[in-house]
């Protein structure tokens, strides 16, 4: 079964479907790890409604990282905003199906974090609540 879910990992990262720049977002945010040099940039559109009408990220690293980025993004376009702030670690991991070290784990993790510190309008290094109180690695 993990074989099937590495094909769709380097499928995502060899053909993603939302790596870009949107011309309009409301939210933007960028982060990355620098054990490895994995970089995401990620921009949100909201509609008046509070639903995410689009999204796209940029950035370079391991196929894990980029594909984790793209998978993610797949999953929350279309869906209300309380919903997509509250999507956890644990739901990014059950998407991508594998069974990750801690190393790997914040690769497939950069996104996520990349996600929620848009959606909490957070600088460069700080921590949203959520981090906070959730375990990163």
């Amino acid at each position: 079964m993990e074989d099937l879910y590495r094909e769709v990992i380097l499928d995502h990262y060899k053909s993603p479907r939302f790596r870009g720049h949107l011309d309009q977002y409301t939210f933007a945010y960028e982060d990355d790890n620098p054990t490895c040099g994995d970089h995401v940039h990620m921009e949100i559109l909201v509609d008046d409604e509070g639903k995410v009408t689009d999204a796209r990220f940029d950035g370079v690293g391991c196929a894990l990282s980029q594909a984790s980025a793209d998978i993610l993004l797949e999953n929350i376009i279309g869906k209300p905003l309380e919903e997509v702030k509250a999507f956890s670690k644990e739901q990014l991991l059950d998407l991508l199906g594998i069974t990750l070290g801690p190393v790997r784990l914040k690769c497939a993790l950069l996104p996520l974090k990349v996600l929620k510190g848009a959606l909490y309008g957070l600088k460069p290094g700080e921590e949203s609540a959520a981090e906070e109180e959730d375990d990163w690695s």
